[in-house]
């Protein structure tokens, strides 16, 4: 197994763990034992904790449980960031890019539940990248464990129009209406907040 491929396993594993509320918070997480588990050394393990240290799930090799307060701030920052993107990918993205913006609603709208968290996740990715600012990019990046804690949460408990706003963003940008862009994407991404704290405290 190459080396990446083994960091990307252990990555995504224990996330998904994380995430499920399989290792809960306050765990330890020891190398040895998941390198054991999943069959690879502790090098994939020890790069894959050190990113989801990045990412805000892991602090010390212990899972963190974010709170509330955490949750909001980052959201915060994220729909600051994502919908100064949609602005500027109102404003520049070529007619290729929009193609591909337009597949991820066309995938979301007849795929299952994975198709739909892989098109979403690119949907978003695709809009941020456009913003061709690397802080924003690498802001975003180390978010990407809350993210798809969020993102999980709206697809698999069926947000309402969470797809009508994908495609209400994506008409925004291909007219070129930047204000309005960025204006539909943070209600969306706050519409995400809304209903995970909603689902979070019905559990």
């Amino acid at each position: 197994m190459k080396k990446n491929t083994a960091y990307v396993q252990a990555y995504e594993y224990l996330r998904e763990q994380i995430v499920d509320g399989e290792i809960p918070a306050g765990t330890k997480l020891v190398e040895d034992k998941y390198a054991k588990l999943l069959g690879i050394s502790r090098t994939p393990i020890r790069e894959a904790l050190r990113k989801l240290e990045e990412e805000g799930l892991v602090k010390e090799k212990k899972v963190v449980q974010p709170t509330e307060a955490d949750l909001r701030d980052i959201f915060r920052v994220r729909i600051l960031l994502e919908g100064d993107a949609a602005r500027t990918a109102a404003t520049y993205m070529d007619k290729e890019t929009l193609a591909e913006l337009k597949e991820t609603i066309v995938v979301s709208r007849r795929g299952n539940h994975e198709e739909m968290m892989n098109s979403n996740k690119r949907f978003h990715d695709i809009i941020v990248e456009s913003s061709k600012n690397r802080f924003i990019i690498e802001t975003i990046n180390r978010m990407q464990s809350i993210i798809y804690l969020f993102r999980k949460t709206v697809v698999y408990h069926d947000r309402p129009r969470l797809i009508d706003e994908h495609e209400e963003i994506y008409e925004a940008i291909e007219r070129r209406d930047a204000a309005e862009a960025e204006r539909l994407l943070q209600i969306h991404l706050q519409e995400d907040l809304d209903f995970f704290l909603h689902i979070s405290k019905t559990k």
